[in-house]
């Protein structure tokens, strides 16, 4: 899709000759071999000589805390005027093609080289901080927005504080609007998304004010990765019209959304903040990955999904608060796109899960037979899943592992693909509430017993088969 925009003439200069030219740079490794333990004075260098290329003053570069700083992400930007302007038709698709490959370092210098003032940083409080390094590490100038909900967690609130510090840098926070989150609360009380789900406390706290935000923008910059969600993110390019919100033009492709680091692994994200000793928030070694408001956030357990730490009592297909809906595709969510396993077969079907010879492929009919016998040969352990579920898919592995190390015991393994049309009958008849679902039937039980944890390892479900069996 091609958007038209309107940007002033600007020296573009390569990233290598922004930084300290004394600096050994290998190829390859840029960012790598960049030394932390000199960072405010190449900080101050960097942004010095790149403010000497451009017209438009960041707010990152404000003295004080105590100044007058209007909330720039809530408005439009008056901009310094300029001798003369060009129109620009560009085609963001073909961009994406072209920096499929490119490095987050490269894909984040064109992203503010080419909208200057008019981007910003959408951060959060998690490892998406690697944005923001690698947006000091242009030496450009930046923005950084980030939406506070009123109910992060306090490690949060400090993280927040020590990147400022840290990067010399004054966050734009956006916050919900008063009157709407006190008629919420005050008729759905402070806990109303256990019950009836996350998107009305989420469309309050963080998707308007969000989109306030961007209304001041043209362009945005975001953490998404393909890894972390592959039911709804595993298709993002690294960079889009934004199919979503809007920009300070209005309209239907008024807004750019840059996705950096869409291509790079969790681990690799977690390699960069090493090697470049970046601040992190305290809660990840506390065993948070995907980090988000404090009552829908917690720990992943072993074999669990990074994702699997938000709103755990939803079904997987719902692990989108609605900032990056448009990951979403119409007419398929159920599926969530139809990725099961990280793709489809070429014919539209989603490749099944939990394959393997120790594991028992159960029939509608198989499972009614079990829940019939109260006296079995042996005892039957059996997951319900959906084979789009990424949390199946996170534990498929550990399942299978299990099987064989049960194998020969006394104790069959099973399966039971218990979506779509099988699912109101799991729901009534095996207790499904969400994917994935794994019961035991004992020996000498019709009743099957549902394990209670989330604790998917191979240890803790062998420990659940042997206490029961």
């Amino acid at each position: 899709m091609a958007l038209s925009i309107t940007s002033a003439p600007s020296i573009s200069t390569p990233i290598s000759s922004r930084f300290d030219s004394s600096r050994d740079q290998p190829k390859g490794s840029t960012f790598v071999s960049y030394q932390p333990s000199d960072r405010s004075h190449c900080q101050s260098a960097a942004v010095s000589y790149s403010r000497r290329q451009t017209a438009v003053k960041a707010l990152n570069a404000e003295p004080r805390r105590s100044d007058s700083v209007v909330p720039l992400a809530a408005k439009t930007i008056a901009a310094p005027e300029v001798s003369e302007k060009v129109e620009v038709s560009e085609d963001f698709e073909q961009l994406a093609k072209e920096l499929e490959n490119a490095s987050p370092l490269e894909i984040m210098d064109k992203a503010l080289e080419k909208f200057g003032n008019d981007i910003a940083i959408a951060f959060s409080g998690a490892e998406d901080i690697a944005l923001i390094e690698y947006a000091r590490l242009t030496g450009r100038p930046f923005r950084v927005f980030s939406l506070d909900t009123g109910r992060l967690n306090p490690e949060t609130y400090k993280f927040f504080d020590t990147v400022e510090k840290q990067y010399g840098i004054h966050i734009e926070y956006m916050f919900p609007d008063a009157v709407e989150v006190q008629a919420l609360v005050r008729s759905k009380g402070l806990f109303s998304f256990y019950e009836d789900g996350h998107q009305e406390c989420c469309r309050v706290r963080k998707v308007r004010p969000l989109r306030r935000a961007l209304k001041g923008l043209r362009a945005w910059i975001t953490g998404q990765r393909k890894d972390q969600s592959p039911g709804t993110r595993a298709e993002i390019p690294v960079v889009q019209v934004d199919p979503v919100f809007e920009g300070m033009d209005g309209g239907v492709g008024s807004l750019v959304k840059w996705n950096p680091v869409a291509n790079v692994e969790g681990h690799d994200i977690w390699n960069f903040l090493r090697a470049m000793n970046v601040p992190v928030n305290s809660l990840h070694s506390q065993g948070y990955i995907s980090i988000g408001c404090e009552p829908c956030t917690r720990p992943v357990l072993p074999g669990q999904h990074e994702r699997e730490g938000r709103w755990w009592w939803e079904d997987a297909k719902a692990k989108e608060c609605g900032l990056h809906k448009g990951n979403i595709k119409e007419g398929n969510a159920g599926h969530v796109n139809g990725i099961g396993n990280g793709a489809a077969h070429g014919n539209g079907t989603i490749p099944d899960i939990f394959e393997a010879q120790s594991i028992v492929n159960l029939s509608r009919v198989g499972v009614e037979n079990l829940l019939k016998l109260e006296d079995r040969r042996e005892p039957w352990l059996v997951v319900l899943y959906a084979p789009w579920c990424p949390f199946c898919q996170a534990m498929e592995g550990s399942y299978v592992e299990l099987a064989e190390k049960l194998a020969g015991t006394g104790v069959k393994v099973g399966k039971f693909n218990a979506d779509g049309d099988q699912k109101s009958f799991a729901q009534s008849e095996l207790q499904l509430g969400s994917f994935p679902t794994i019961l035991l039937f004992p020996k000498h039980s019709s009743r099957p017993i549902k394990y209670p944890s989330e604790k998917r390892d191979v240890d803790s479900l062998m420990a659940f088969v042997n206490a029961l069996r």
